[in-house]
C-alpha cells in the first residue's frame, strides 16, 4: 500500500462490515424560517462569506459531501478490466456523471469545512480508501485522494466552488481538476465538474438542476468525452439530460453518450444518435406551436418530469444507473444509502481518527442528532475560533501550513493543483491544529 500501513476497519463475525440505514435524528422542516431576511442582504455577493443559520444545513461537511463522488466506484474497477480505450472511456465518463448524481434534491447546504478539517474513508467493499484537507479558507479550496485497495487506480483533485446568489437562485460553479489515473493502461484523464443551481431559494419548491460542459479528456490516446449537462429549458423538457460524444484524437465521433445525471446514462452509434435527435427535434417544433408559454414570476417552477424519464434509442448500451435511494431517504435530507454512513463513528475509528476529522465536528454531530440549538452554538464557537486563531497567525507572521497536500502542477493538463504529499495512512498525527 504505497509503503504505508494499512489499518483496515474490524468487520463483524460473518466478515461483513454493518454500516448505519438511517441517521440518530429526522430533519427539522424548513418551512418556518425565512431566508429571504438573511439573504436580501447579500445579493450578488459571494456566499461563502456569509454565515447562514444551522437550520438550512445538512449534516455533514463538504469534505463528507465530495466523497459521495465514491458511490460509484465499481465504474472504475469496470474501466481497469476493459482492454479497450472506448470502453474505458464510457466507463470514466459515467463515473464523471455519476459523481454528480448524490446532488439530487440534495437542498441541504454541507457544512463550510474548518481550515485543517480532514476526512477519510475507507470501503474495502467498494475497493478504496480516501483522504481529504481543506487547505485554504479563502478561497475555500478542498483537496482529496483516493486510491484503489489493491493499487489499482488513484482519483484526485481539487475543488473550490464559486458560489453566487442571484435572487431566486443560488449557482455554485466548481472550479478545479479532477484526475483519474489507471496504472495498468498507464492512463490520466482529467475533467471538470458542471455549474450546480439551487433554485427557488426564497419562494416555492427547492429544485437543482447541473449545466455546462464537461470534458474527460485521455491524455495517452488523445481521446475525449465531451458532454453537456442541458439546462432544464422553458418547458422542462431537458430537465438533467445529459448528452455528447466520445472523440477519438482525430475528432471523429466514435460513439454518442446520453442519459439524465438523476438516473442512467446510454451509449450508442452517433448515427443512430442524430437520428434520433432530429425526430425529437420535429416533434417538438410541432407539440410547440401549440402550446402558449408563460413564465410565472413568482417561483421559478421545477418542471415536471416526463412520464417515461428516458428514451432508449434501439441498439443502446446501458453504462450506469443510479443506485435507488432508501425509502426512510425525505426523511433525512435526502441522503442516498452511502451519505447517511458518511458521519457515522464507531468506537474502532476514534483511536485511529486524527482530531481534525469531520466524524469529530461538534456541530455536525449536534445537527445529526437532532439538537438543533446546540449544533447552532457550536457553528458560531468553531467559526469564531477560526477567526481567533487567523487572527494570531497574522500578528505573529505565521504562515498556515497544509498537512496532506501542496500547491503544483497537474502532470496531466499543466493546471494548478494541489497534491497530495503521503504519509497520511501511516497514522502519525502529531502536531495537528486543534481547530473544535
Amino acid at each position: 500500500m504505497s509503503g504505508e500501513e494499512n489499518h483496515g476497519d474490524k468487520t463483524h463475525h460473518n466478515g461483513v462490515k454493518k454500516h448505519r440505514t438511517s441517521l440518530p435524528a429526522p430533519m427539522f422542516s424548513r418551512n418556518d424560517v425565512s431566508i429571504w431576511s438573511i439573504l436580501k442582504k447579500c445579493i450578488g455577493m459571494e456566499l461563502s462569506k456569509i454565515a447562514m443559520p444551522v437550520i438550512f444545513n445538512e449534516p455533514l461537511s463538504f469534505l463528507q459531501r465530495l466523497t459521495e463522488y465514491m458511490e460509484h466506484t465499481y465504474l472504475i474497477h469496470q474501466a481497469n478490466t476493459s482492454t479497450d480505450s472506448i470502453q474505458r472511456m464510457k466507463c470514466v465518463a459515467a463515473f464523471a456523471v455519476s459523481a454528480v448524481a448524490s446532488q439530487w434534491e440534495r437542498t441541504g447546504k454541507p457544512f463550510n469545512p474548518l481550515l485543517g478539517e480532514t476526512y477519510e474513508l475507507i470501503r474495502e467493499d467498494l475497493g478504496f480508501r480516501w483522504m481529504s484537507e481543506q487547505v485554504s479558507h479563502h478561497p475555500p479550496v478542498s483537496a482529496f485522494h483516493a486510491e484503489g485497495l489493491n493499487d489499482d487506480f488513484l482519483f484526485h483533485g481539487s475543488i473550490y466552488p464559486k458560489l453566487k446568489f442571484w435572487g431566486k437562485s443560488v449557482e455554485a460553479e466548481p472550479r478545479g481538476i479532477i484526475t483519474l489515473e489507471l496504472p495498468k493502461h498507464k492512463e490520466a484523464y482529467t475533467w471538470t465538474n458542471p455549474t450546480c443551481c439551487v433554485h427557488n431559494i426564497i419562494v416555492g419548491q427547492l429544485w437543482i438542476e447541473q449545466y455546462g460542459n464537461v470534458e474527460v479528456t485521455n491524455h495517452k490516446t488523445g481521446e475525449r468525452c465531451s458532454l453537456t449537462f442541458k439546462s432544464c429549458g422553458l418547458f422542462g423538457k431537458e430537465l438533467h439530460k445529459v448528452e455528447g460524444y466520445i472523440l477519438d484524437k482525430s475528432k471523429k465521433k466514435i460513439c454518442a453518450i446520453y442519459g439524465k445525471w438523476t438516473e442512467c446514462l446510454y451509449t450508442v452509434d452517433p448515427a443512430a444518435f442524430d437520428l434520433h435527435k432530429k425526430a425529437d427535434k420535429k416533434t417538438g417544433e410541432e407539440k410547440k406551436g401549440s402550446k402558449q408559454g408563460n413564465v410565472d414570476e413568482e417561483a421559478e417552477e421545477m418542471p415536471l418530469p416526463e412520464a417515461e424519464t428516458v428514451q432508449v434509442i434501439p441498439g443502446s448500451e446501458l453504462i450506469w444507473r443510479i443506485s435507488p435511494r432508501p425509502e426512510n431517504s425525505a426523511q433525512y435530507y435526502a441522503f442516498s444509502t452511502f451519505a447517511m454512513q458518511l458521519n457515522e463513528l464507531e468506537e474502532d475509528m476514534k483511536e485511529n481518527l486524527p482530531i481534525t476529522d469531520c466524524r469529530l465536528r461538534p456541530d455536525i454531530r449536534a445537527l445529526e442528532n437532532g439538537d438543533i440549538d446546540l449544533a447552532s452554538a457550536e457553528k458560531k464557537r468553531v467559526e469564531e475560533k477560526q477567526r481567533v486563531a487567523r487572527k494570531n497567525r497574522s500578528k505573529s507572521n505565521d504562515e498556515w501550513k497544509t498537512r496532506w497536500f501542496h500547491q503544483g502542477t497537474n502532470p496531466h493538463n499543466g493546471g494548478q493543483d494541489w497534491l497530495y504529499s503521503g504519509g497520511y495512512w501511516s497514522r502519525n498525527y502529531s502536531q495537528l491544529p486543534d481547530i473544535y
